[in-house]
């Protein structure tokens, strides 16, 4: 990419696809000009997601590139809705980072994947403020009103329960594609192939297993049985119970 360039759209007209990268921070405002004491148009402004997402034509699959910290998450929640309303397929590639908000942006994506060597970071949203006793509380309070819908993305595909998630953000956690991948928060890692073939060959074993156990044990000793079978932490069974994967 050119030098200055955090944000770009390139069409590849052989596979009828355009490829949009997010390469910055997520910011409503571009660099301040202190020639004309203005800030610069933000090639990662919702506003620019506006004018961009607008001459992709209907048809084409949109491959979405992201390495970035994050950033704001008014701007960030905006894009993801309007990716979410654009109806062409959306596949979303993090190709170093993505954290904070724009993880959430990624969920947008009907097709979501995490290279090997990246990482995801979920956590709670904080904010700059200032005011009596009473602001400072409501601002508290307006915090967890916008981390519960926060949330509420996630969870749309995620198979780890609300409160699992909830604490996850507030310990600030990273996340490797293979948790990312656990946890359904996302749905493929690039160059992983074999590791899900591997995956889906051990599925298909503990629901065998689990049938097996079914009518001779509770479910307490199913889960110790699966343990000690298949070397697998009690949480990632448990969690695979809630997701129905077993």
């Amino acid at each position: 990419m050119k030098k200055g360039i955090n944000w770009r759209m390139e069409p590849v007209q052989a596979e009828n696809k355009v490829l949009l990268y997010i390469y910055d921070d997520v910011s409503e405002f571009g660099e301040f000009d202190w020639n004309t004491w203005t800030y610069k148009e933000s090639e990662t402004s919702a506003k620019y997601f506006v004018k961009k997402l607008g001459e992709i034509p209907d048809g084409q699959t949109i491959e979405l590139h992201i390495n970035s910290n994050g950033g704001s998450v008014k701007e960030g929640v905006a894009i993801y809705n309007l990716l979410k309303q654009k109806e062409n397929k959306k596949v979303g590639i993090v190709d170093g980072v993505a954290h904070s908000v724009a993880f959430l942006i990624l969920q947008a994506c009907e097709t979501r994947k995490m290279g090997v060597g990246t990482t995801a970071l979920i956590h709670n949203m904080w904010m700059f403020c200032s005011g009596n006793a009473t602001q400072l509380r409501k601002y508290a309070d307006d915090l967890d009103d916008m981390m519960e819908a926060n949330r509420k993305v996630f969870m749309e595909r995620a198979t780890i329960t609300e409160e699992e998630l909830m604490t996850m953000m507030e310990e600030e956690t990273y996340l490797t594609p293979d948790k990312a991948l656990e946890y359904g928060l996302i749905d493929e890692i690039m160059g992983g192939t074999e590791g899900k073939e591997n995956n889906e060959e051990m599925m298909e074993q503990l629901k065998q297993m689990r049938q097996q156990l079914n009518n001779q044990q509770s479910f307490r000793e199913q889960i110790a049985v699966l343990r000690t079978s298949t070397g697998l932490e009690e949480n990632t069974i448990l969690n695979l119970f809630r997701g129905g994967k077993i």
